[in-house]
């Protein structure tokens, strides 16, 4: 696709695979609000999104469009697979998108990415910036999937049976049932190519992590991830 609007018009042709409203299904939803954002805006979502949320929140390295001096610092993941020993590459660092896609395009580093977690966790906050409402981060972070719709969140991941969605984000409903450890009200979510992070406000834990595995193997890393930094916690002083 060329641009948003083309993706969006091209997208209005196909049919509907459930009804709105009965099942949650992992789609190209944040592609289509992308593009929303952008007509709304009169911006690039890149540029509206830096003006809103990257500059106010320091997240200097966070971006749709890499400098030279960026392009030079990004991970690539092995040439091998571990897994199944065949090749493997990351497309989108051999062909840059045409256009900011809301759901898998933008780049960013860790420290970015931490200082993005610790704003949801502080209510919307960060270093004296209000960047969200308070009330905004409740109903991002609470699940909106009611009894009438299906779960089909642990098809995504399988990991986490359990868990709701809210608006971008998955949020643990109950202790047991995920293949993870965390609290009830935790939310995180996880990018294509090995990214993630996790926000735990009973226990005010916020983790990003990044790996460059854009196979099966991103699945063993990310709850080997949660499995180590819960394991390490230690029971908070009395």
């Amino acid at each position: 696709m060329g641009s948003a609007a083309e993706m969006t018009e091209a997208l209005t042709k196909l049919p509907l695979v459930y009804q709105p409203g009965t099942v949650f299904e992992y789609g190209l939803s944040f592609d289509v609000l992308g593009a929303v954002v952008e007509k709304i805006t009169g911006k690039t979502l890149g540029g509206h999104l830096a003006d809103t949320i990257w500059k106010p929140l320091k997240m200097n390295d966070t971006t749709f469009r890499l400098s030279d001096a960026q392009r030079a610092r990004v991970a690539h993941p092995l040439p091998v697979n571990p897994i199944d020993g065949k090749p493997q590459r990351i497309p989108a660092l051999d062909r840059p998108a045409t256009f900011d896609c809301g759901g898998a395009c933008a780049f960013g580093t860790m420290g970015d990415y931490v200082r993005f977690g610790q704003m949801l966790l502080n209510g919307g906050s960060l270093d004296g910036q209000q960047i969200l409402s308070p009330a905004f981060v409740q109903l991002m972070t609470s699940n909106h999937l009611g009894a009438g719709i299906q779960n089909r969140v642990a098809a995504v991941e399988p990991h986490r049976d359990g868990y709701g969605f809210g608006l971008g984000v998955a949020v643990r409903l109950q202790p047991g049932l995920a293949a993870v450890p965390a609290s009830p009200g935790e939310y995180s979510w996880n990018g294509a190519n090995g990214t993630g992070f996790v926000v735990d406000p009973k226990e005010q834990l916020v983790v990003a992590f990044g790996t460059a595995a854009p196979g099966d193997i991103r699945k063993y890393y990310r709850e080997q991830m949660q499995d180590l930094v819960y394991g390490a916690l230690m029971p908070a002083a009395r």
